[in-house]
C-alpha cells in the first residue's frame, strides 16, 4: 500500500465543460513512476503539457486553474481529488479543450472510471510529507493550516448566509474507503443569482441541475435534493483533497480549514514549501520509515519515530 500506482489501462470519457458548455473528450493514460499527474491540451501543437504542481496554479478564481508557457487547463480539482482519493500517483490526461469535463459536479465519476480500468502497482515506494510544525495563511474571513499529526486529518468549517447552508463542520480521517463512501459523492455548489450573472457574462455555460446543486434565496431547486445532509461542506473537502495533491505526495498532517477556498488551500502548499523547516519527506521501504534526502536512504530522525506508522488510513 506504499508503493506508488498508476492505472491498468486508459479510459476515456466524453461531457461538457462547466464553463464554455461545449464537449470535452478527456483520456487518462497510465504513467511511469515519479512522473506525477500532467495534462496535454490535445488541441494544441505545442507547449501543450502543464504539470499538476502548486507553482503552475494560475487561477483560483471559481475553480483551480494550472497554466505554464501561457498553456492552461482549468477545473482540474474533481479530477485530481478523484486520483488522489483512488491512490493514484502517476498519470497522463488529455483533454481537447481548456477545461476538465464537469460530468455531475463531483468526483464519483472519476472514481468509478478509474475502478473501471483498475489499479496497477508500481514497485516503487510512495513519498509522504510529515509536517512537523504548524503551518498556516489568512485572507479575509478565511484560514488555512496544517498542524502535526501521525494521520491526514481534516476538519473543514463553511459558513454561508444561506437558510440551508447555515455554519457546517466536518472531520474525517483520510482513507481511501472513507474517501469513496463520504467526499467524491458532494455535488458543487452555486446560488441562483450568481449562475444566471455568470451566464450573462459568457461563464458557467456548461452549468446546469444535472451537475450542480443550485439554490434559491430559500430553498434548493433540485428535485432530488441532497445526496446526504452535509452535501456542502463535504464538497468543500473534495475540492481540497484536489488542491491538496498538487504537492505530488500525501501529506500527513491535520488539514484545519475555516471559510477557506482554492485560493487559500494553494497560498497554504506555496507557504510550506518555502518554510522547509515545518515538514520532512519520507517513503516506506520494508514497513521502516527512511527519509528521502535525494538518491541517499538513511535511518529515520527520532521525530519520525514518534510519529505512528501509517495503516489503512492512508490512499491505496
Amino acid at each position: 500500500m506504499y508503493t506508488q500506482k498508476t492505472l491498468k489501462n486508459p479510459v476515456e470519457c466524453r461531457s461538457i465543460g462547466l464553463h464554455s458548455g461545449r464537449k470535452v473528450t478527456m483520456t487518462i493514460r497510465p504513467a511511469d513512476v515519479d512522473e506525477g499527474i500532467t495534462f496535454y491540451r490535445k488541441d494544441l501543437p505545442d507547449n501543450n503539457a502543464i504539470k499538476a504542481d502548486p507553482t503552475n496554479v494560475h487561477d483560483t478564481t471559481l475553480a483551480t486553474t494550472l497554466g505554464t508557457n501561457g498553456t492552461r487547463v482549468s477545473t482540474v480539482e474533481h479530477l485530481l481529488s478523484a486520483l488522489f482519493g483512488m491512490g493514484i500517483d502517476n498519470a497522463m490526461i488529455d483533454i481537447d479543450s481548456f477545461e476538465i469535463p464537469i460530468m455531475d459536479g463531483s468526483a464519483l465519476p472519476f472514481v468509478r472510471m478509474v475502478r473501471e480500468t483498475g489499479i496497477r502497482d508500481q514497485k516503487k515506494p510512495k513519498k509522504f510529507m510529515v509536517i512537523t510544525k504548524p503551518v498556516s495563511v489568512n485572507g479575509g474571513d478565511g484560514k488555512a493550516m496544517f498542524v502535526p499529526s501521525d494521520k491526514l486529518k481534516i476538519t473543514y468549517n463553511i459558513e454561508f448566509k444561506h437558510p440551508v447552508i447555515g455554519r457546517q463542520t466536518y472531520h474525517t480521517v483520510f482513507s481511501g474507503e472513507a474517501y469513496e463512501k463520504d467526499i467524491c459523492r458532494a455535488r458543487t455548489f452555486g446560488f441562483l443569482h450568481e449562475v444566471e450573472f455568470l451566464q450573462a457574462k459568457g461563464l458557467a455555460l456548461g452549468g446546469s441541475l444535472k451537475n450542480a446543486i443550485v439554490l434559491d434565496e430559500e430553498k434548493i431547486i433540485n428535485k432530488e435534493g441532497l445526496r446526504c445532509p452535509d452535501e456542502f461542506v463535504k464538497h468543500k473537502i473534495l475540492d481540497a483533497i484536489g488542491d491538496l495533491s498538487l504537492l505530488g505526495m500525501p501529506i500527513i498532517g491535520h488539514f484545519i480549514a475555516d471559510k477557506s477556498g482554492h485560493r487559500l488551500n494553494n497560498l497554504l502548499l506555496r507557504k510550506i514549501l518555502e518554510e522547509k523547516d515545518c515538514y520532512e519527506i519520507v517513503h516506506y521501504l520494508k514497513g521502516r520509515k527512511a527519509i528521502v534526502d535525494d538518491t541517499i536512504e538513511r535511518q529515520p530522525s527520532d521525530s519520525l519515530n514518534k510519529i505512528s506508522a501509517i495503516s489503512q488510513n492512508q490512499p491505496t
